[in-house]
Formats: C-alpha cells, structure tokens, sequence
C-alpha cells in the first residue's frame, strides 16, 4: 500500500511563509508526478502547483510569483514553499502522487490526509 504523509502546515501573519512537505512510502516504482492541491471551506479542491519526474511544473494563476514547488524523486518527497502569504491562501492542502506504479503491478494515483494552512493576523 502507498502512502503520502504531509507536514507543514499551521497558522500564520499575511506576508509570511510556510512550507509543505509530502513524503510517499510503500512499494513504490515509479510516480509520474506529485502535487498540491487545496480546498477552502465551501469551495472545490483546486490545484496549487504540480511537478511530474521530468521536472515540468504548472502553477495555479493566484500562486505564481509566491509559492515554488520541489521534488526529489529518489525519496519520493515532495514540497512546496509558500511566501508572502494572504488570507485566501487558507485552506486545506493536500498531498497528490499521480500515475504510482507498485513493485506488485498497478497503477494508481493517491492523496495525503491533508494539513491545515490558516493564514490569518
């Protein structure tokens, strides 16, 4: 079984910074890509940045400039550093790993717990 474990989350001032961190573990082979996402109260889970094993990135429009994400495929890690943080930032994000192949067979894709960002003075 896969699993992706997040940390990083918490409550801070407009303007300041956090940084997300995911950590894939099981009998993995292979990912073609990892990603965050965030969902805000009442509203739909949205992508924030996404980076496949060949090091292509998108961000979402309202994150460009401010957050930059990071992969090491050795460790099946991902991360996400977020500057200059505001108010609609706040949200739960979550951890995503797309197209995982197990050592077993199979492929699937699969989603962290989440972590709580509150960005609030």
């Amino acid at each position: 079984q896969v699993q992706l474990v997040e940390s990083g989350g918490g409550l801070v001032q407009p303007g300041g910074s956090l940084r997300l961190s995911c950590a894939a573990s099981g009998s993995i082979f292979s990912m073609s890509a990892m990603g965050w996402y965030r969902q805000a109260p009442g509203k739909q889970r949205e992508l924030v940045a996404r980076i496949t094993s060949g090091g292509s990135i998108n961000y979402a429009d309202s994150v460009k400039g401010r957050f930059t994400i990071s992969r090491d495929n050795a460790k099946n890690t991902v991360s996400l550093q977020m500057n200059s943080l505001k108010p609609e930032d706040t949200a739960v994000y979550y951890c995503k790993a797309d197209g995982v192949r197990v050592v077993t067979g199979g492929r699937a894709d699969y989603w962290g717990q989440g972590t709580q960002v509150t960005v609030s003075s």
